[in-house]
């Protein structure tokens, strides 16, 4: 089980650019801990395929951070609690 949580391009100490060098795009960015998911990885959740591109500080352990577009947007959709699947791993 993975804690989902959300993020915008312009919080605080955000670039633009995520980890990877791509420009975030929604419905395709997460943000992992590369401990646990490789960046690169194609990653399962709720039926929807995303890419882990990025990294964060507090992205530690079970916790994918999920591009939204903008920090009020990630607000809004607030923190749940799914189970993920790593579909392709890439190292």
């Amino acid at each position: 089980m993975f804690k989902i949580t959300a993020y915008g391009a312009d919080c605080k100490g955000c670039t633009g650019r995520t980890y990877s060098g791509t420009e975030p795009q929604i419905g395709r960015t997460i943000a992992v801990d590369p401990d646990v998911i490789p960046i690169g990885s194609t990653v399962l959740i709720d039926g929807q395929e995303y890419i882990a591109e990025d990294t964060g500080g507090a992205i530690k352990g079970n916790i994918i951070d999920m591009f939204v577009g903008t920090e009020a947007e990630s607000k809004v959709i607030g923190v749940r609690y799914e189970e993920v699947k790593v579909k392709e791993k890439r190292r």
